[in-house]
């Protein structure tokens, strides 16, 4: 049952789109930008940037699950242990003073991708993070941050 849904009836969901494979000739993501996948989630550098925040991930979940009110509890965690992983290997690789982790849902909440994700932000001291916006980045400079979060992760995750 499909509690609280917003996404129009024809919508195309970017990641679907992801997870399978399926790249669209524009800035989107890219299949490059996956630092993880498993067969419950995957994870991949946002195709939008925060000017003091570069190379922040999304994870997702691989089947579409609109929001956390449609979201399997056993999912959640799965999400949440590769949103940790994640975390550590931006400290490793990124130096960054520390992460933070946000979720929408709905309209007011401030969701617009009709599939549940979680962000994982690189923080550092004065970031602003909450006072910028954000602009899409070029599909060119994500894999510099993808290989540094995939290559930390392939040699230090013990589920891998």
């Amino acid at each position: 049952m499909k509690f609280y849904s917003h996404s129009p009836e024809d919508y195309e969901c970017p990641f679907c789109r992801v997870v399978s494979g399926i790249e669209r000739p524009n800035k989107g993501t890219k299949q490059k930008d996956i630092i993880y996948q498993d067969q419950y989630v995957t994870a991949f550098i946002a195709s939008k940037w925060w000017p003091n925040n570069k190379g922040h991930v999304l994870v997702v979940p691989n089947e579409h699950y609109e929001n956390i009110y449609d979201l399997p509890a056993e999912i959640a965690g799965e999400i949440h242990r590769t949103a940790q992983l994640t975390a550590f290997a931006m400290k490793n690789t990124y130096g960054c003073d520390g992460v933070s982790t946000r979720q929408h849902n709905e309209p007011a909440g401030n969701q617009d991708v009709w599939h549940y994700h979680l962000h994982v932000y690189p923080r550092y001291k004065n970031d602003n993070l909450y006072l910028t916006k954000g602009s899409y980045s070029e599909p060119e400079e994500r894999p510099y941050y993808a290989e540094k979060l995939r290559s930390w992760i392939q040699a230090n995750d013990r589920n891998h």
